[in-house]
């Protein structure tokens, strides 16, 4: 079943003629799954030309698959170009360093030293293409002990600490169900890549390379981590969804079997909340008058809240809190989001055309930019689908491109 998300709105359609702010960006992209893939995905929704070259066997991100589709690729594809090559064969890894020495960026997420075992170092890449900026992706980083471990993104969202802070104290340690690491790394590295491109506008330097590893990624998100056990000693422990931080905050129950997330994180919204639930009383009890007090005493905190809202519907809930200026959202899933006039009026998720289900529905172009947004070059290619066509662009000869077309080199 391909359920349109969007009634009564036309899938978006592809213009090949589309410009963004990054249009004139030449990337090549060797990457694999994920983390490399949201990177090059971002800076493609802005106009930047995306060519993703791909083993025979293509991205395993076109592998993941749903329903017999590769909706992963479908999303993570779009606006992108793709060329087969085999750069095992000296020929191919050949045409790759033609490629790569036209390019303003290369993302590559290797096992750190395999592009140094195929002759392409970053000096190497950087002599023949002083503006080259190369992003090089990895689970731990270029050096360090772990350098050499492989590098997915399960590993690194446990070692950083993330799992341990996830979940509940009596049970295991829980990782996020989906490529945390790797997104969060994708986005910093689109932050590098165009800070990269703008000091080399700037002639602050030229080309230069960027070490983007996963772990350090997530490690970042977690905050002032590293400091609170430096300075205090303590190791935070799992609390499933409530905070270390502040209170009220947490998940609850609803009469008709719902949850909502409820958070007071300042003062005054804190009190709006005891007042809210007709416990007044809590904002005059030392136990309860400041954030500190209330999060040394957050399972009283969550006792009082939690016996409200079991005596309302979530509809019910969200209106008396909201109402009253509380600060608090439904627990959705996907279904509930299909059904939410703030998500479908806003575009959240939009149907775009496809080739094969008519449509497919993705998340949209973020963030929105009000003079030069994101665009709707072209779906997301099938393996191979172009390389004929960049490998002319780059003027490769012709015997070249037959030899690489014999082989399936075009889809």
């Amino acid at each position: 079943m391909n359920k349109k998300l969007n009634p009564g709105y036309s899938p978006v359609a592809f213009d090949a003629t589309a410009c963004g702010p990054l249009t004139g960006v030449r990337v090549i992209d060797v990457s694999r799954l994920v983390a490399g893939n949201m990177l090059s995905l971002q800076l493609a929704d802005f106009g930047a030309d995306v060519i993703k070259v791909e083993p025979p066997g293509g991205d395993p991100l076109r592998h993941w698959q749903n329903g017999g589709e590769s909706l992963h690729w479908k999303t993570y594809g779009r606006n992108k170009r793709s060329v087969m090559l085999n750069v095992r064969q000296l020929a191919d890894k050949g045409i790759l360093e033609n490629l790569i020495e036209k390019a303003d960026v290369f993302i590559e997420n290797y096992r750190p030293g395999t592009l140094e075992k195929m002759g392409l170092t970053p000096d190497v890449l950087l002599a023949r293409n002083p503006d080259l900026i190369i992003v090089r992706i990895s689970g731990f980083g270029q050096t360090g002990p772990y350098a050499k471990l492989p590098g997915f993104g399960t590993l690194v969202e446990a070692m950083s600490g993330f799992a341990a802070r996830t979940g509940f104290p009596d049970r295991e340690p829980v990782l996020p169900p989906l490529a945390l690491a790797d997104m969060i790394a994708g986005l910093y590295g689109v932050s590098a890549v165009t800070m990269a491109l703008l000091a080399r506008q700037q002639g602050q330097a030229r080309g230069q390379v960027i070490d983007l590893s996963l772990l350090e990624s997530i490690f970042s998100v977690l905050g002032p981590e590293a400091a609170i056990y430096n300075t205090t000693g303590a190791v935070k422990e799992r609390i499933g969804s409530a905070s270390n931080t502040t209170a009220p905050r947490n998940v609850y129950a609803c009469a008709d079997g719902k949850y909502v997330a409820l958070s007071g994180s300042t003062q005054g919204v804190a009190q709006r909340i005891f007042q809210t639930i007709g416990r007044d009383d809590m904002n005059h009890d030392p136990r309860f008058m400041s954030n500190t007090d209330r999060v040394h005493n957050r399972s009283l905190v969550d006792e009082a809240l939690g016996a409200w809202f079991i005596q309302h519907s979530r509809s019910e809930a969200l209106s008396i809190m909201r109402s009253a200026g509380a600060t608090v959202g439904p627990v959705y899933d996907i279904a509930d989001a299909a059904e939410d006039r703030h998500f479908l009026e806003r575009g959240v998720f939009i149907d775009v055309e496809d080739k094969d289900l008519g449509s497919v529905a993705m998340h949209n172009i973020v963030p929105r930019f009000s003079g030069t947004p994101g665009i709707w070059r072209r779906p997301a290619p099938r393996l191979g689908e172009h390389t004929e066509e960049v490998l002319r662009e780059a003027g490769i000869a012709e015997e070249l491109i037959q030899s690489v077309l014999a082989y399936g080199g075009a889809a």
